[in-house]
Protein backbone atom coordinates (compact mmCIF):
# COMPACT_ATOMS: atom_id res chain seq x y z
CA UNK A 1 0.00 0.00 0.00
CA UNK A 2 2.89 2.41 0.53
CA UNK A 3 4.86 1.76 -2.19
CA UNK A 4 1.64 2.05 -4.41
CA UNK A 5 1.03 5.57 -2.36
CA UNK A 6 4.69 6.49 -3.10
CA UNK A 7 4.63 5.80 -6.80
CA UNK A 8 1.73 7.77 -6.86
CA UNK A 9 3.03 10.40 -5.60
CA UNK A 10 6.12 10.26 -7.45
CA UNK A 11 3.73 10.87 -10.82
CA UNK A 12 1.95 13.16 -9.15
CA UNK A 13 5.19 15.43 -8.68
CA UNK A 14 6.51 14.18 -12.61
CA UNK A 15 2.90 15.76 -13.93
CA UNK A 16 3.34 18.71 -11.63
CA UNK A 17 7.03 19.35 -13.47
CA UNK A 18 5.59 18.86 -16.47
CA UNK A 19 2.91 21.33 -15.65
CA UNK A 20 5.13 23.97 -15.37
CA UNK A 21 7.43 23.90 -18.51
CA UNK A 22 6.18 25.72 -21.41
CA UNK A 23 4.49 22.84 -24.08
CA UNK A 24 6.01 23.49 -27.41
CA UNK A 25 4.78 21.84 -30.71
CA UNK A 26 6.91 18.64 -31.32
CA UNK A 27 9.59 18.43 -32.98
CA UNK A 28 8.79 15.92 -35.80
CA UNK A 29 12.73 15.52 -36.20
CA UNK A 30 13.68 15.64 -33.12
CA UNK A 31 11.71 13.05 -31.71
CA UNK A 32 11.71 10.78 -35.42
CA UNK A 33 13.96 7.75 -33.30
CA UNK A 34 11.58 7.69 -30.30
CA UNK A 35 8.15 7.67 -32.41
CA UNK A 36 10.24 4.96 -34.41
CA UNK A 37 10.42 2.85 -31.52
CA UNK A 38 6.43 3.28 -30.39
CA UNK A 39 5.91 2.12 -34.30
CA UNK A 40 7.54 -1.31 -33.18
CA UNK A 41 4.50 -2.03 -31.18
CA UNK A 42 1.83 0.86 -31.15
CA UNK A 43 2.07 0.95 -35.65
CA UNK A 44 2.80 3.20 -38.18
CA UNK A 45 1.04 6.51 -37.67
CA UNK A 46 -0.32 5.33 -34.16
CA UNK A 47 -2.29 2.82 -35.22
CA UNK A 48 -1.85 -0.40 -33.61
CA UNK A 49 -2.27 -3.62 -35.77
CA UNK A 50 -0.83 -6.10 -32.85
CA UNK A 51 -3.88 -7.57 -30.80
CA UNK A 52 -3.79 -6.12 -27.02
CA UNK A 53 -1.81 -3.36 -28.15
CA UNK A 54 -3.48 -0.23 -28.25
CA UNK A 55 -3.46 2.86 -30.64
CA UNK A 56 -2.09 5.76 -29.61
CA UNK A 57 -2.93 8.30 -32.31
CA UNK A 58 -6.22 10.62 -31.77
CA UNK A 59 -5.39 10.33 -28.00
CA UNK A 60 -5.63 13.60 -26.14
CA UNK A 61 -2.40 15.04 -25.26
CA UNK A 62 -2.34 14.84 -21.80
CA UNK A 63 -3.69 11.62 -21.27
CA UNK A 64 -0.76 10.57 -23.46
CA UNK A 65 1.53 12.54 -21.25
CA UNK A 66 0.37 10.87 -17.94
CA UNK A 67 0.28 7.58 -19.26
CA UNK A 68 4.07 7.99 -20.00
CA UNK A 69 4.77 9.52 -16.84
CA UNK A 70 3.02 7.11 -14.71
CA UNK A 71 4.76 4.22 -16.51
CA UNK A 72 7.99 6.03 -15.55
CA UNK A 73 7.33 6.25 -12.51
CA UNK A 74 6.74 2.39 -11.86
CA UNK A 75 2.72 3.05 -10.98
CA UNK A 76 1.67 1.63 -14.33
CA UNK A 77 3.74 -1.55 -15.09
CA UNK A 78 4.53 -3.22 -18.69
CA UNK A 79 7.67 -5.23 -19.36
CA UNK A 80 8.21 -3.79 -22.96
CA UNK A 81 7.23 -0.41 -21.77
CA UNK A 82 9.17 -0.24 -18.88
CA UNK A 83 12.58 0.21 -20.12
CA UNK A 84 11.36 2.11 -23.23
CA UNK A 85 10.14 5.02 -21.14
CA UNK A 86 12.91 4.72 -18.21
CA UNK A 87 14.91 6.76 -21.05
CA UNK A 88 12.83 9.51 -21.59
CA UNK A 89 13.09 13.14 -20.63
CA UNK A 90 10.29 15.17 -19.80
CA UNK A 91 10.65 16.98 -23.15
CA UNK A 92 10.30 13.97 -24.74
CA UNK A 93 7.29 12.89 -22.85
CA UNK A 94 5.87 16.46 -24.43
CA UNK A 95 7.07 15.86 -27.60
CA UNK A 96 5.39 12.47 -27.77
CA UNK A 97 2.13 13.79 -26.25
CA UNK A 98 1.94 15.91 -28.82
CA UNK A 99 2.67 14.11 -31.82
CA UNK A 100 0.42 11.09 -30.83
CA UNK A 101 -2.34 13.67 -30.16
CA UNK A 102 -2.35 15.59 -33.91
CA UNK A 103 -2.09 12.31 -36.18
CA UNK A 104 -5.72 11.25 -37.37
CA UNK A 105 -7.06 8.62 -34.90
CA UNK A 106 -8.02 4.97 -36.11
CA UNK A 107 -11.34 4.46 -37.67
CA UNK A 108 -14.11 1.79 -36.14
CA UNK A 109 -13.84 -1.07 -39.20
CA UNK A 110 -17.29 -2.26 -40.17
CA UNK A 111 -19.53 -3.66 -37.75
CA UNK A 112 -20.30 -7.13 -38.36
CA UNK A 113 -22.66 -7.80 -35.14
CA UNK A 114 -24.32 -4.35 -34.69
CA UNK A 115 -26.98 -5.97 -31.90
CA UNK A 116 -23.55 -6.51 -30.29
CA UNK A 117 -22.97 -2.38 -30.60
CA UNK A 118 -26.37 -1.90 -29.74
CA UNK A 119 -26.32 -3.87 -26.17
CA UNK A 120 -22.57 -2.23 -26.08
CA UNK A 121 -24.18 1.50 -26.65
CA UNK A 122 -26.42 0.74 -23.69
CA UNK A 123 -23.96 -0.34 -21.64
CA UNK A 124 -22.22 2.80 -22.27
CA UNK A 125 -25.30 4.77 -21.27
CA UNK A 126 -26.43 2.86 -18.05
CA UNK A 127 -23.05 3.37 -16.73
CA UNK A 128 -22.19 6.75 -18.28
CA UNK A 129 -19.43 7.01 -19.58
CA UNK A 130 -19.59 9.73 -22.09
CA UNK A 131 -19.14 11.83 -18.49
CA UNK A 132 -15.66 11.44 -19.26
CA UNK A 133 -14.90 10.15 -22.35
CA UNK A 134 -17.17 12.93 -24.15
CA UNK A 135 -20.35 12.29 -26.53
CA UNK A 136 -18.26 10.86 -29.50
CA UNK A 137 -16.02 9.00 -27.06
CA UNK A 138 -13.07 11.05 -28.41
CA UNK A 139 -11.36 11.85 -25.24
CA UNK A 140 -10.49 15.33 -23.49
CA UNK A 141 -7.42 16.15 -21.22
CA UNK A 142 -6.24 13.30 -19.21
CA UNK A 143 -9.27 11.11 -20.22
CA UNK A 144 -8.54 8.54 -22.80
CA UNK A 145 -10.15 8.26 -26.54
CA UNK A 146 -12.09 4.57 -26.75
CA UNK A 147 -13.86 5.16 -30.39
CA UNK A 148 -12.01 3.62 -32.80
CA UNK A 149 -9.60 1.72 -30.06
CA UNK A 150 -8.78 -2.15 -30.45
CA UNK A 151 -11.73 -3.80 -29.20
CA UNK A 152 -9.56 -6.76 -27.27
CA UNK A 153 -7.59 -4.10 -25.85
CA UNK A 154 -10.45 -2.19 -24.09
CA UNK A 155 -11.76 -5.85 -22.99
CA UNK A 156 -8.16 -6.27 -21.40
CA UNK A 157 -8.29 -2.51 -20.27
CA UNK A 158 -11.61 -3.05 -18.07
CA UNK A 159 -10.45 -6.42 -17.20
CA UNK A 160 -7.50 -4.89 -15.59
CA UNK A 161 -9.27 -2.07 -13.95
CA UNK A 162 -11.57 -4.52 -12.66
CA UNK A 163 -9.27 -6.82 -11.06
CA UNK A 164 -7.54 -3.89 -9.75
CA UNK A 165 -4.40 -4.40 -11.37
CA UNK A 166 -3.86 -1.23 -13.50
CA UNK A 167 -3.35 2.44 -11.51
CA UNK A 168 -2.76 5.25 -12.80
CA UNK A 169 -5.03 8.50 -13.23
CA UNK A 170 -8.79 8.57 -13.15
CA UNK A 171 -7.94 4.85 -11.37
CA UNK A 172 -10.64 5.28 -8.95
CA UNK A 173 -13.64 6.24 -11.28
CA UNK A 174 -12.24 3.41 -13.82
CA UNK A 175 -12.24 0.98 -11.11
CA UNK A 176 -15.45 1.67 -9.52
CA UNK A 177 -17.48 1.67 -12.95
CA UNK A 178 -15.83 -1.41 -14.31
CA UNK A 179 -15.87 -3.25 -10.48
CA UNK A 180 -19.88 -3.39 -11.72
CA UNK A 181 -19.43 -4.79 -15.22
CA UNK A 182 -20.42 -8.26 -16.05
CA UNK A 183 -18.30 -10.39 -18.37
CA UNK A 184 -20.77 -9.76 -21.17
CA UNK A 185 -21.35 -6.06 -20.15
CA UNK A 186 -17.16 -5.35 -21.06
CA UNK A 187 -17.61 -7.50 -24.15
CA UNK A 188 -20.43 -5.87 -25.97
CA UNK A 189 -19.09 -1.69 -24.49
CA UNK A 190 -15.48 -3.18 -25.96
CA UNK A 191 -17.32 -3.87 -29.02
CA UNK A 192 -19.15 -1.14 -29.89
CA UNK A 193 -16.38 1.24 -28.83
CA UNK A 194 -13.97 -0.30 -31.14
CA UNK A 195 -16.67 -0.20 -34.12
CA UNK A 196 -17.79 3.48 -33.67
CA UNK A 197 -16.57 6.09 -36.54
Amino acid sequence: MLRKLSLSAIGALSLAALAFIPAQAADNSAIKEKVSVCAGCHGENGVSQTENIPSLAGQPDQFLQWQLVFFRAGSRKNEQMQPIVEQLTNEDIRNLGAYFSQLPPPKGSEDADPDMSKKGAQVAAGRRCASCHTDGFAGTKGVARLAGQREEYLVKALHDYKAGLRVGGGVAAMADVAYRMSDEEITAVSHYLAHLK
